[in-house]
């Protein structure tokens, strides 16, 4: 039996693609163990898998002035022993990495003990923590074309992110019973992101009244986030969020509205669903999520609309636009090669691990 390690955390962006890769890991034979912080998001997504979970100390690489910037380096050698010591006792044959700080002395550790490292990289710019990893890791995943000018040209796969299988079997007519709704008109599933936007709630709510005519809309508008005033409003069915019922609600939409998280639209490609993206503005990201819009603009994946110009027309129009032209973007979708991801990154473990 051939032993893996998956590490990553700090968000469940850096979490729910490894969990994607449970099932194909445990069909392969792995046997598998986790490390990730002492108290993370990690453990606490880990912990209904019934996986063995290690916690160590880690410490934030930052770019700006912090008197943690003096701690925090202690914090992440520390680490680096508990993560070597952890590895010596299981004695993994492959490391995979989906990022976060966490896995910074995880990677390196393994390295230190020639143990094979597959790292991935969500955005199209690599983080911080993963270009610390990328010198010792064998292999480097990425979700975008654009990324790979920014790998080296021998360790650099485009292989998008690993989706949950369970996305793919969701059931329309569950999915429009939840929200009771008809099967005569189309549906928008709406995704502000985790926390919710305000600004994608607002805009979303005052478009309603020209979008209901055509539409119905599932908004996930996040904690909180729920409009009293609304609840009763015919065609339209408000989630602060969901867990198993969203692959209905994907089922059950033939348009996505979403912001541009690259976990969130990768699950999008995967399910080839036409998409509007409003990406989070500069001012309040480190610009990701402007990358990743623009490029599935490029590739022909989605319609965009910068925050600063997301007006009731402008969304309403869009709409409009994105559902006549629909089939275009589905057939742009099904051309990509970064659907199938699961089966490649498999393919790069197996071999990392020896598996022939």
């Amino acid at each position: 039996m051939k032993r893996i390690v998956l590490t990553g955390g700090g968000t469940a962006g850096h979490v729910t693609p490894n969990i994607a890769l449970l099932p194909s890991l445990q069909e392969a034979g792995f046997e598998i163990e986790y490390i990730g912080s002492y108290e993370g998001i990690e453990k606490k997504l880990i912990a209904d898998f019934g996986i063995p979970y290690h916690g160590i100390a880690t410490g934030k690489f930052r770019r700006y002035l912090d008197p943690k910037n003096f701690s925090d380096p202690f914090r992440v050698m520390k680490g680096f022993f508990e993560s070597k010591k952890i590895l010596k006792e299981f004695k993994p044959d492959v490391i995979f990495s989906k990022g976060g700080f966490v896995s910074v002395p995880v990677v390196r550790a393994a390295a230190s003990l020639k143990i094979p490292c597959i790292i991935h990289e969500s955005d199209i710019t690599p983080g911080l923590a993963n270009k610390l990893c990328i010198p010792v890791a064998k292999k480097v995943c990425c979700n975008f074309p654009e990324t790979l000018k920014n790998l080296p040209k021998d360790k650099a796969v485009l292989t998008g992110s690993p989706i949950r299988k369970e996305l793919a079997l969701g059931n329309r007519e569950a999915g429009l019973a939840a929200c009771g709704f008809t099967s005569d008109k189309p549906v928008i599933l709406v995704m502000g992101g985790s926390l919710g936007s305000a600004n994608v709630n607002q805009a979303i709510r005052s478009a309603l009244p020209e979008l209901l005519k055509d539409f119905q809309i599932i908004h996930l508008c996040g904690k909180d986030k729920v409009d009293n005033l609304l609840l009763d409003q015919v065609g339209y069915k408000q989630y602060e969020y969901v867990k198993t019922e969203l692959k209905d609600l994907f089922a059950a939409c033939d348009l996505v509205i979403s912001r541009a998280g690259a976990n969130a639209i990768c699950e999008i490609l995967a399910l080839k669903k036409p998409n509007i993206l409003i990406p989070l503005p500069a001012e309040v990201s480190r610009g990701d999520q402007l990358l990743n819009a623009a490029s599935f603009k490029e590739q022909g994946f989605s319609l965009v609309i910068e925050e600063d110009d997301l007006t009731t027309k402008a969304l309403t129009e869009a709409v409009k636009a994105l559902y006549e032209n629909r089939e275009t973007y589905v057939q742009a979708m099904s051309a990509s090669k970064q659907t199938d991801s699961v089966a490649t990154i498999m393919g790069l473990i197996k071999e990392a691990a020896g598996i022939s």
